[in-house]
């Protein structure tokens, strides 16, 4: 079964090791069980996002990630193959890294893990799903930080 993270950074903002956001990706999705994937992150500066946000999702503005589910099905079914797009700003990540007092990193770690979340099915629009997908993404994040150092990102 195909397994494939693919890396592009199109920001300037921050310097990214590809390698270790691959590793981290996989980790998370063995987390989950998944086997077969193929999943792309994508690292943008603020007026990309906007962009995106705006004319995929009708937002205005840019936000901190979005995530784009290409295995045609509204939650991912356990025999195919897990396939999406996820989209960072890691400028968003420095805002909100000030705000809630952690790192840049972090906060960039936690929208990889919330972004897969996403592609497994998990919805953020409705208070208790927001809630079920927070307590998931907080486990996966502390999960995380006894594997890897974030500052490797």
């Amino acid at each position: 079964m195909p397994a494939e993270v693919s890396i592009a950074n199109r920001q300037r903002i921050k310097p990214l090791n590809p390698v270790f956001v691959r590793r981290l990706t996989r980790l998370i999705l063995q987390r989950q069980g998944i086997k077969a994937y193929e999943v792309g992150l994508v690292f943008v500066e603020p007026k990309e996002m906007a962009y995106i946000n705006e004319n995929f999702l009708d937002h205005k503005g840019s936000t901190d990630v979005i995530t784009f589910d290409y295995s045609g099905e509204s939650a991912y079914p356990s025999d195919q193959r897990l396939t999406g797009e996820i989209v960072i700003s890691v400028a968003d990540a420095i805002e909100q890294a000030a705000l809630f007092r952690t790192t840049w990193q972090s906060e960039v770690i936690r929208y990889v893990a919330h972004g897969i979340l996403h592609l497994l099915g998990y919805d953020d629009l409705e208070p208790k799903a927001r809630s079920m997908m927070k307590k998931a993404e907080n486990d996966l994040v502390a999960w995380l930080q006894e594997q890897v150092d974030f500052a490797g990102l």
